[in-house]
């Protein structure tokens, strides 16, 4: 009996495991061929389907009152939360679940935020407040003293790219800050050039950077190139190079190849190279991509990328403020990733301001439809304290989110 009960059980349950094993076998055959994003490619051109018309209606006018109260009630918030040694952010308000970073991580946190603050703080500098310009001071003096001594927390942990990348913003806004001074700005530039060089030192070694190295932990990193963290480099370079200084072009190169592999044929752009084989996951589908995509297609653009005209720019402009809810169901959430799409909620305002930083490569009459769409958008989730924030990352979230926000804001600003 008890034999007739167990091949009844494994005549009911085996169609069940086979077909697992079924797909788990496609899906590794899958996997393995070569080159996926070409075969996406194929794919897509012999599905007829006509595109959604993702172009929002026209937008309420922001009164220039609207704009400059929330720019002067952020710029508020970030002078009352600096530090007393000019950096903003610490590792305190932990939560129970947090983002894995030792000591050297939170030095790299710090900077990068303090580097943030201070472009925001400059771009909005107009020499009328005191307070302003002290706190300005305050945090330069911070970046001085601490850009050059950021190291790599540990094998695993890289992060210190981002404060590589925002260090380099910061000291082009330095640069520009006190022009009657040439030494400074000779300092200045010689801090831009030794970020170049620990940029090119943790560069990955498939090119381009990425902030974790789970793989051999060498060296030179063997963490898989992310679009975002590339185009950012990609975006500071570009700063730096207005300026005069420019970066080494093999980083330059390396970086612009590999946010060109990871470009899908409908300007989506892959997380990272390690999903290479796996171009469909919802991360690197459009709602997924919806924070990459403008730093990326900037990026491509200002470096000469004549494929990102103004109609890419315009319909991932379109995309963000129609599909904006896929971005905001991941504000705020604790764990990331896991939203819609897989979003992060770090990506909202990183998303956000870089998509306000095409805005000006656009020709001018159509400028206003998208700063006044970003400024409705970033006006709505000020919180009451004049800060913004997107994701509970210890005590840094509150002071990156209103930097991102205050420099998108003032890219929403009309002539007069």
């Amino acid at each position: 009996m008890m034999r007739i009960l167990f091949v009844l059980l494994l005549l009911m349950v085996s169609p069940r495991f086979v077909a697992m094993a079924q797909t788990e076998r496609d899906l590794q055959l899958k996997s393995e061929s070569v080159p996926p994003v070409a075969a996406v490619a194929t794919e897509i051109a012999e599905i007829p389907r006509t595109p959604p018309n993702l172009h929002p209606s026209p937008p309420d006018p922001i009164r220039s009152e609207q704009l400059e109260g929330a720019i002067a009630r952020g710029v508020e918030f970030l002078i009352k939360d600096q530090n007393r040694d000019g950096s903003w952010g610490s590792a305190e308000r932990t939560k129970d679940l947090n983002i894995m970073a030792g000591i050297g991580s939170h030095h790299a946190f710090r900077t990068a935020v303090t580097a943030l603050c201070v472009s925001s703080l400059i771009e909005l500098d107009e020499g009328k407040e005191p307070a302003l310009s002290r706190a300005i001071e305050r945090g330069e003096a911070f970046l001085f003293e601490q850009l050059s001594v950021v190291r790599r927390d540990q094998p695993t942990l890289i992060y210190n790219v981002w404060t590589h990348t925002y260090g380099i913003q910061a000291l082009v806004g330095m640069h520009g800050r006190l022009p009657e001074d040439p030494a400074r700005r000779e300092k200045i530039a010689g801090l831009i050039r030794e970020q170049f060089e620990k940029l090119g030192k943790y560069e990955s070694a498939e090119g381009g950077w990425g902030y974790y190295d789970f793989a051999a932990g060498t060296q030179r990193p063997a963490s898989s190139s992310t679009s975002f963290v590339n185009a950012a480099v990609l975006i500071a370079f570009d700063d730096a190079r207005r300026i005069g200084v420019n970066p080494p072009e093999k980083l330059v190169d390396r970086a612009l190849k590999m946010v060109q592999f990871q470009r899908k044929p409908d300007n989506t752009y892959l997380y990272g190279t390690y999903l290479r084989n796996h171009p469909m996951m919802p991360i690197n589908r459009p709602g997924g991509s919806l924070g990459r995509s403008q730093a990326c297609n900037l990026a491509l653009r200002v470096w000469g990328d004549t494929s990102i005209e103004d109609t890419v720019c315009c319909e991932w402009l379109d995309r963000l403020i129609s599909r904006n809810g896929w971005l905001d169901m991941g504000r705020k959430r604790p764990v990331p990733h896991e939203s819609h799409f897989q979003v992060a909620g770090y990506f909202y305002y990183f998303g956000h301001y870089y998509a306000a930083r095409t805005i000006p490569l656009l020709q001018t009459k159509d400028r206003p439809f998208y700063q006044d769409h970003l400024a409705h958008i970033l006006l709505g989730h000020q919180e009451q304290d004049g800060s913004w924030w997107d994701y509970p990352l210890y005590n840094y979230h509150q002071q990156y989110g209103t930097a991102f926000a205050l420099m998108s804001l003032r890219q929403c600003r009309k002539p007069e």
